[in-house]
């Protein structure tokens, strides 16, 4: 089947467990580090998806890569090729669809309960869950494009999550690996102090009780993890194709 094709913006902003899901389903997968000067592909239709990381930086800023970006997604959409964003990510896909980005009432840092939406798309893409503890760290927010449904919530950031046919915008991160949340702990650690020293801090957790929640926390995020991108990656035509034509799983939910 084709690659799916991984834009990172930040250099520790990698795909994480996506990665490593995409490896056990036998998914092939390229990255495009626009951080390090990738250039945005053309060759769209070579690909099976699109899949978009996190960032520092925001959707309203002048981005040299921002308009090919939004420019791609609305090309995936009209073509039916399946977007996945991640927090930056996930505000893209809704800038692209007619969206807006805005600050959110507070900044959320670290573990953070989440709770599915009341509607059937949520109930599809989350398996029955109810809530989870995900990961956050994200000082904006996106609307919920027109036509897209919310799937998931939280009592400091109304819109963390929405889908759109095969498309899944997110605000909070399931991504997460160990490695990765203990690189944004001591790359954050001044970001974080500025918000306690502030009193900003409703929402934020320090390093210490970041990385204390971890082993309680992070299998759950993965199995959320694997529920959400099994759901997404069954919209990939190379899947899709070899599901109806009852070759055999090609998604292994329960594995990893």
């Amino acid at each position: 089947m084709k690659p799916v094709a991984i834009f990172r913006f930040s250099q520790t902003e990698g795909p994480g467990y996506f990665a490593t899901f995409l490896d056990s389903c036998g998914i092939p997968w390229t990255i495009f580090k626009l951080d390090a000067g990738d250039v945005v592909l053309s060759d769209f239709w070579r690909y099976s998806g699109f899949v978009f990381m996190g960032g520092p930086m925001s959707v309203n800023d002048a981005l040299p890569w921002k308009l090919p970006i939004l420019e791609l997604i609305r090309e995936a959409v009209k073509n039916d090729q399946p977007c996945l964003g991640h927090c930056l990510g996930g505000q893209l896909i809704s800038k692209a669809l007619g969206g807006m980005v805005t600050k959110n009432p507070v900044k959320e840092i670290g573990w953070g309960q989440v709770k599915a939406a009341n509607n059937p798309t949520a109930k599809e893409w989350l398996d029955g869950v109810s809530g989870f503890s995900a990961f956050q760290w994200h000082s904006e927010t996106f609307t919920v494009p027109l036509g897209a449904e919310r799937i998931l919530v939280s009592a400091y950031c109304e819109n963390q999550a929405f889908v759109l046919g095969k498309h899944l915008g997110m605000q909070c991160h399931i991504e997460m690996t160990a490695e990765m949340i203990e690189i944004w702990c001591s790359d954050g650690a001044r970001e974080i102090e500025e918000e306690v020293s502030q009193h900003r801090a409703v929402a934020v957790q320090n390093p210490e009780q970041i990385r204390a929640a971890m082993p309680g926390n992070l299998p759950g995020l993965n199995a959320i993890a694997r529920k959400l991108y099994g759901k997404w990656v069954r919209g990939l035509d190379g899947v899709a194709k070899q599901s109806s034509a009852n070759t055999g799983p090609t998604v292994r939910i329960s594995s990893q």
